[in-house]
């Protein structure tokens, strides 16, 4: 495993091991509530387009750029869209089923910042999707760049994109820590089956 991509995980791991302490600390509504601040116009419609950095569709453009330049490791491609997807999903859907998001869990709406034209979801609360896409893409980043610039960078894009959720109040920072852990578990499996592959396909070659 790349050094770079070492430490992005060691870096995120324990932010997201900070956010998740800090909502337990002060409860998952106080943090959300600290978090959730009006920092104006500019940042609402900053964050009102970043927080696509996060989307599903993002893995497009991305999976094609790695078939093209990178085609050998396509299975890490696919696994860690289809690994992040379930994680997500599953977790969202099944296990955490039901969970309230802030609009939902937080009745008085006047304390909640929100930003016009953003529609405001209410259920199924964790962890975030957008999160664990735009971590799994910082990861992928740092695997494929081993430079220090990539890791600033990628580490940028994916804060942004994750705390975009927050100031949009579609999640608690509890989710996103959900969503860091999500994007880590789905790197590890995803590097580890990568690397199963290029031994099979080697042994396969040599015979």
């Amino acid at each position: 495993m790349p050094k770079n991509l070492q430490t992005a995980l060691l870096i995120s791991l324990l932010l997201g091991a900070g956010l998740f302490g800090y909502s337990l600390w002060a409860g998952k509504e106080n943090a959300f509530l600290w978090l959730n601040t009006d920092l104006g116009n500019f940042a609402d419609q900053f964050f009102r387009y970043w927080t696509y950095a996060g989307d599903g569709m993002v893995w497009v453009p991305v999976t094609i750029l790695i078939l093209i330049a990178r085609r050998k490791y396509w299975i890490l491609a696919f696994s860690s869209i289809i690994i992040s997807t379930l994680i997500a999903q599953l977790s969202k859907n099944i296990f955490f089923k039901g969970l309230p998001r802030p609009s939902l869990a937080i009745t008085d709406h006047s304390i909640i910042h929100t930003v016009p034209g953003v529609e405001l979801h209410t259920m199924n609360s964790f962890p975030s999707g957008h999160t664990t896409t735009a971590f799994t893409l910082f990861f992928l980043a740092c695997f494929f760049i081993n430079k220090k610039w990539m890791l600033y960078t990628g580490l940028v894009y994916a804060l942004l994109a994750a705390y975009s959720r927050v100031y949009l109040a579609q999640h608690f920072p509890i989710d996103l820590s959900g969503g860091i852990l999500a994007a880590s578990i789905t790197i590890f499996l995803s590097v580890y089956l990568q690397n199963k592959w290029r031994k099979i396909d080697s042994n396969i070659i040599s015979h």
